[in-house]
């Protein structure tokens, strides 16, 4: 059974275990010190692209053009999901493929490593000083992820460091946001704090995410306990600042990103951040409203048609399958 606990880690911390790139899979750094080959592989399992608002089936080239012709592309992985990251980093070649002006925009990097990635996409270091100087490991650094950094490199094309400190966030559920408001201007860069909260579905999901969560025996999905008294409730919504300061500061992450000329802006992020017009989302349509959107997300199960508890979740949605490292898929 699936524990509030898993889910919680996948949602927040984001880690992550090894995955093989689809289509190509980066290698380790050469001996001398220069850059990883990629070396392509056959696709190591199938599987299905649909559109969320009416079920059609897409094909990976329909996909990719819908993806280049967007502004920005919010890509909604399963954390350390194998096909779902090989998928994933498939489709950011497509997008380099069709577009010299992409740039990718990545959760699992805070913004004051950007120093770290940017030496290493302009070779000023090599990969063990910028997995060292980024904290980067094999948790939190899956291959899925590299082959994504490692193509933007071949490229020529920027990555951006998309989240806030964790430090930051951390206060705006102990302290509130009037904590972050005194920060200098130089602290404030790396943070940027919510024009107003995420609501809707957003919010009653991540409630039942943090209540404790059963797994319905008929359906194997999530569903929640006893609803929350007011303590409860209470740190739940410390917590939900906390996401709420993840979700604008990424979304200004590509907002920047996309006023400085770079487009599509690939964000690579946790799916219940964008699903069902997540939080993220939000945040960015209140930043630049004419900002055209496409939502990619990844459901581990199989499925040959759109599932009725998927329809509406992104504007594509793609089957990947079970987690083999967990044995069976996270109910959501």
């Amino acid at each position: 059974m699936t524990t509030t606990r898993t889910v919680l880690r996948a949602v927040f911390w984001g880690l992550v275990a090894g995955a093989v790139a689809a289509g190509g899979c980066a290698s380790s750094t050469t001996a001398g010190g220069g850059p990883p080959e990629i070396a392509t592989i056959a696709d190591p399992a199938p599987y299905m692209i649909v559109r969320g608002s009416d079920g059609s089936t897409v094909s990976r080239d329909t996909l990719a053009k819908a993806c280049a012709e967007a502004d920005a592309v919010l890509i909604g992985e399963n954390h350390g999901h194998p096909l779902g990251l090989a998928v994933a980093a498939d489709l950011w070649r497509d997008m380099l493929a069709r577009s010299t002006h992409a740039a990718l925009a990545m959760e699992f990097f805070e913004r004051d490593q950007q120093t770290a990635l940017d030496d290493y996409l302009a070779g000023i270091t090599d990969e063990a000083a910028f997995q060292k100087a980024s904290g980067r490991n094999p948790g939190n650094y899956p291959e899925g992820h590299r082959a994504m950094v490692e193509a933007a490199k071949a490229a020529g094309r920027p990555v951006v460091a998309a989240n806030a400190p964790r430090r930051y966030v951390r206060l705006a559920r102990l302290d509130g946001y009037d904590r972050l408001r005194g920060l200098t201007p130089e602290q404030s860069r790396l943070v940027r704090l919510p024009d107003a909260m995420p609501g809707g579905r957003y919010y009653d999901e991540f409630v039942k995410v943090m209540t404790a969560m059963k797994n319905d025996p008929a359906t194997g999905e999530a569903v929640p306990g006893d609803p929350p008294g007011p303590e409860q409730l209470e740190r739940i919504n410390a917590t939900f600042r906390s996401q709420a300061t993840w979700d604008w500061t990424m979304a200004e992450s590509v907002a920047r990103t996309l006023d400085a000329g770079h487009r599509p802006v690939a964000l690579v992020i946790g799916r219940f951040h964008v699903d069902h017009d997540g939080g993220t989302v939000q945040a960015l349509r209140s930043l630049r409203p004419w900002t055209r959107v496409v939502v990619v997300t990844f459901v581990n199960r199989e499925s040959a048609t759109l599932r009725d508890i998927d329809r509406g979740r992104a504007d594509f949605v793609i089957y990947v399958g079970p987690d083999p490292s967990e044995g069976k898929p996270v109910g959501r």
